[in-house]
């Protein structure tokens, strides 16, 4: 059985490939399904933002003998309606309370409440108010620097490699951003600053491994219009199984510690913490970062590439290359099986096999080495109808020929000797 590094050895020297340029429109359909769901389900449930980017006030308070339901009817009590109400995690007499941006006095007033109807000390009431405007500029800095981050790469993959390596890594980018916030969505995780620094990390993560293989693309495809062995989808998909080991290895090293602190956070520690927000997002967003490298961000650069008049010209040449390399494979195997088969010489002039007399009955004109209208086979290295006053044609017994036919040789004097005229004859 072969382990990991054996079959990444093969997969380097070609040996074995995955033909995922070549399969691309599954890819996208994939990634087009997985997409719809994103931003349907941002679309119809949208973002929960945290109050650091909408505003608000976090009450946190323990009440040993409270349960939930006393806590949000304590909170109502108080004025505030639309709460969020949770309990903190390894501590079974704390809890949480999120509120919308409340005034100076609407804050003192639950404070009040919860402090006489859940017999709840004063001073244990730690309140943090966040304001509507800290939140909305909380907002546009992150989308600030999201905007930048994506002109910084496009203009860097532009400069190291080419503009469409760079058009195809943002295609890739965007898929991974949709993705992310779109689980987010769907699950109602809360977006907080932490998710939006493990945003931008997971997004230079993912790009870190597609220009990983499109430093080998460009490699593979370095003077390939020089010849005509490969097309360059044939040679991204070399590019892509020769890295593809790499892609997993730094895929899975990096998942584990992550997937280690998102079980730990959300097992013990309080919901919504920060440490949860930034390990969820880190996870979904390598899975995704991992699998458009692969699967999307290649794919899209061939595509772009093949558009180009010179690739478009080098895949001809290709092909013709192929259909000679394949005629010449059907020109031996008539020629073996010509030599193989027994008896008379219809039997060994037979076809191989069906693509064999496919091939033949599209001819017009018998050419070398294929049959005539006699049944018999021309020059090169085949027979040849037999002419009146041979000994096949006088019924006398002779052996077949199979190559081609030789005139008699002369002799030297009749070689030398001069033609008589016509005149001669006719006088003697």
């Amino acid at each position: 059985m072969l382990h990991l590094g054996q079959i990444g050895g093969r997969l380097y020297r070609g040996e074995v490939s995955v033909d995922f340029v070549g399969r691309r429109r599954l890819w996208y359909a994939i990634s087009a399904a997985i997409l719809i769901i994103s931003i349907a389900s941002l679309a119809i449930r949208g973002l929960n933002f945290s109050v650091d980017f909408k505003g608000g006030a976090v009450f946190t308070f323990p009440a040993p003998s409270a349960s939930i339901s006393q806590v949000q009817s304590a909170v109502s009590d108080g004025g505030v309606s639309g709460a969020i109400v949770q309990q903190l995690h390894g501590q079974e007499s704390g809890w949480q309370v999120q509120t919308k941006a409340l005034t100076g006095p609407e804050t003192v007033r639950l404070e009040d409440t919860l402090s006489s109807k859940l017999g709840v000390n004063g001073n244990e009431i730690n309140t943090t108010t966040v304001g509507a405007s800290w939140g909305s500029e909380i907002s546009t800095k992150a989308l600030e620097a999201l905007i930048a981050f994506l002109i910084v790469i496009v203009l860097y993959l532009s400069i190291a490699f080419e503009w469409k390596m760079a058009v195809s890594a943002f295609i890739a980018l965007l898929h991974d951003l949709v993705i992310a916030t779109g689980v987010y969505a769907l699950a109602g995780f809360q977006v907080s600053p932490a998710s939006v620094i493990g945003l931008l990390t997971i997004l230079g993560y993912s790009l870190y491994d597609t220009v990983v293989v499109f430093d080998k693309v460009r490699e593979n495809t370095a003077g390939l219009l020089g010849g005509a062995r490969s097309t360059y989808s044939e040679a991204a998909n070399l590019a892509l199984n020769q890295t593809l080991v790499r892609s997993i290895n730094t895929s899975l090293i990096a998942l584990l510690p992550v997937s280690a602190i998102l079980v730990v956070s959300t097992a013990l520690l309080a919901p919504n913490n920060e440490l949860e927000e930034l390990a969820l997002v880190l996870f979904v967003g390598m899975l995704s970062g991992t699998y458009s490298s692969i699967f999307i961000a290649t794919p899209v650069l061939a595509e772009l590439k093949e558009r180009e008049p010179q690739y478009k010209a080098l895949a001809k040449r290709v092909a013709v290359r192929a259909a000679g390399g394949r005629a010449a494979k059907r020109a031996a195997a008539r020629a073996a099986a010509g030599d193989r088969a027994p008896g008379p010489p219809e039997a060994a002039a037979a076809l191989p096999d069906q693509a064999d007399e496919d091939a033949y009955a599209d001819d017009t004109a018998p050419a070398d080495g294929e049959l005539t209208a006699d049944g018999e086979l021309t020059a090169a290295g085949s027979r040849v109808p037999e002419a009146s006053g041979t000994p096949a044609a006088r019924g006398a017994p002779g052996p077949a020929r199979t190559g081609p036919r030789q005139q008699p040789r002369r002799g030297g004097s009749a070689r030398h000797r001069p033609a008589r005229s016509a005149g001669k004859r006719k006088r003697r």
